[in-house]
């Protein structure tokens, strides 16, 4: 059967999922009557109810007797790791479009590795039934990203539909017949090459995807490079430097048939399969038949540009609500993790029982915390710092900087600008976008968007949207005016009262509410002012033999402001921690004791 490997990449939230939902259903890959949940593809529990792909994942549709292997990738840069290595298994794109947003900045990254691979590809105007679309602009958008990214002729010659994924239909014209997907099917068929590779050569793939599979094991999917395997054939696994890792035998080959992963007995060259049977290798090793002494070329993935450091929850409630909660247990849950995502590195820290966790951005890193979280670890994460380096000609300290894309309402912008430019960002182009609101283009330092998103949604009243993308090193910026708030703090421990923290809500925003568990050191609220405020919010009413006039049920507290994993990592400070466990999110100062406090900002100031 002939085969076409492609891959569809987008920004975040342009209809990649969805549209490969409609591709599986209009192939005949679901039965008549079987149940498919919508977004069959976001497997995962986080992107369900994130609502975002997180992780690439492959799948397979036949379409007129040709096995088309489709890659679903993720649209945020913080998952780039992903798509990157991705891009090596594929000979096609589908680059997709939404025809309001148009080219945005995922996009120009994930195109920019595309191109750079020679692909030619198909570009897709996503959403037709927007009824704020703007479908020519965007495909001269395309054209003009295209250009600014150095595509070839051939490349800047893309064949162009117009589509909506939810209702199923693309077409070659804007006015079209609406009717199906066939014509995106054809044109894959027809625009993307069929993989040329010698299949009589000894078998060779590069592993691009790693799982984990309760009965098979360590499971990895990459496409054959050359030759054929079968099951039970000898193998050994060969590291980028060409040293052997492992010998063993694949003990299972699994094709991609729909959303299911079947057993095969043979593949060739250009399959895209999985292989099980194998207790070392990792990505992105080369498994390769005994004879095959040379690894195959692997595309470098680009650097972390922030770090966090993972610590054992040393606080007055830890151990109480995980199982997992020694440093050994972290230790080797990161490292795990570094196996199957190689944009995440680990180092040990010069803290004792700490690690420093290096990623793409705070979103990346935070749902790696929010997956161990749920598989029962207990930790503390420090505040996120961005990854200097030297220039090694000039000497200069570098920073990592990143190009921000804003869509924002024009009454809003002139309060984003400033904000933007207190933290050292400029402005590139501001430009009307339709609909009375203005695109802000800005490169500015990774530090300076570092709990910027929570404000930035406040100034916009929800109705903002923020796009970053890493821009490159450029030199130091000098210093970034941090939170300007300080902090409520518990002096006491205890659970909390409705009588103390009644008093309380005049000095700040509080983040608890009555009945909770607090101790001494832990923040309990944001300060109104810029200092800390040590505060008593477990003291009880006095009871006397008079009385009272009044009663505590007229005390009428103020909800809490609650913070999500990524809000709370945002907005701490060099000295303070977020305590992360299977059943809370808390704030806590690094040193809980008062004195310990003072003695080391008297230093710091000293």
């Amino acid at each position: 059967m002939d085969i076409r490997n492609i891959a569809i990449i987008a920004h975040v939230d342009h209809g990649k999922t969805t549209l490969v939902d409609e591709l599986l259903k209009q192939s005949g890959s679901f039965h008549e009557h079987q149940h498919v949940a919508e977004r069959a593809m976001d497997s995962n529990d986080l992107e369900r109810e994130r609502g975002i792909t997180i992780l690439a994942k492959c799948t397979s549709v036949v379409w007129k007797d040709t096995r088309i292997n489709i890659i679903d990738t993720p649209g945020h840069a913080d998952f780039g790791g992903e798509v990157e290595r991705i891009l090596s298994m594929v000979d096609g794109a589908v680059v997709l479009v939404d025809s309001a947003e148009g080219a945005l900045p995922q996009t120009k990254f994930v195109v920019g590795k595309a191109l750079a691979r020679g692909l030619k590809p198909i570009v897709v105007v996503n959403k037709i039934d927007r009824g704020d679309a703007r479908p020519d602009e965007v495909h001269n958008e395309v054209f003009d990203l295209f250009a600014a990214l150095g595509a070839n002729d051939e490349q800047l010659d893309f064949p162009m539909l117009y589509a909506s994924g939810r209702q199923g239909w693309a077409d070659l014209e804007l006015e079209g017949a609406r009717k199906d997907l066939s014509p995106m099917f054809d044109l894959i068929l027809k625009h993307v090459p069929a993989p040329v590779l010698d299949k009589d050569k000894p078998f060779a793939m590069t592993a691009t995807i790693l799982e984990n599979d309760n009965f098979l094991g360590r499971v990895l999917t990459g496409r054959v490079e050359q030759g054929r395997a079968r099951v039970n054939m000898p193998v050994k696994v060969l590291r980028a430097d060409g040293s052997v890792v492992e010998t063993g035998r694949l003990t299972k080959l699994l094709s991609f048939r729909g959303l299911e992963r079947v057993a095969v007995e043979e593949v060739e060259a250009g399959d895209i399969v999985a292989v099980a049977g194998l207790s070392e290798a990792t990505i992105p090793d080369t498994i390769a038949a005994p004879e095959v002494s040379e690894p195959l070329h692997a595309i470098p993935v680009d650097p972390p540009t922030l770090s966090m450091t993972f610590r054992l929850n040393d606080g007055p409630l830890g151990g109480r609500e995980g199982k997992k909660v020694t440093s050994r247990q972290i230790r080797d849950r990161l490292f795990k993790e570094t196996e199957s995502n190689i944009a995440i590195r680990v180092t040990d820290s010069p803290e004792s029982e700490a690690f420093e966790v290096a990623g793409r951005g705070e979103l990346q890193l935070g749902v790696l915390i929010e997956t161990m979280r749920r598989e029962g670890f207990e930790l503390t994460i420090g505040r996120p710092r961005v990854l200097f380096r030297t220039n090694e000609e000039t000497g200069e300290r570098e920073e990592p900087y990143e190009e921000v894309t804003i869509d924002v309402d024009e009454p809003y912008s002139g309060v984003v600008v400033e904000k933007m430019s207190l933290r050292k960002g400029q402005m590139q182009d501001m430009r009307p976008s339709g609909g009375d609101k203005v695109r802000l283009t800005f490169i500015i330092p990774s530090r300076g968007l570092i709990g910027y998103h929570g404000e930035f949604l406040t100034d916009t009243r929800g109705t903002g949207i923020m796009n970053r993308l890493f821009f490159g090193y450029q030199p130091y910026a000098g210093t970034i005016e941090g939170r300007r708030n300080g902090s409520l703090i518990s002096a006491e421990d205890g659970n909390t009262t409705t009588y103390s923290l009644f008093s309380l809500q005049d000095r700040g925003t509080l983040f608890v509410d009555a009945g909770e568990k607090v101790y001494v050191g832990m923040i309990i609220g944001e300060h109104s002012r810029e200092n800390d405020l040590e505060v008593n919010p477990v003291r009880e009413k006095k009871l006397t033999n008079m009385r009272a006039s009044g009663k505590d049920e007229a005390l009428m507290l103020t909800p809490p402001r609650r913070m999500s994993l990524e809000q709370a990592i945002a907005y701490i400070e060099d000295d303070e921690l977020v305590e992360v466990t299977p059943s809370a999110i808390r704030l806590r100062k690094r040193y809980l004791d008062p004195n310990e406090r003072k003695k080391r900002s008297k230093s710091r100031e000293g």
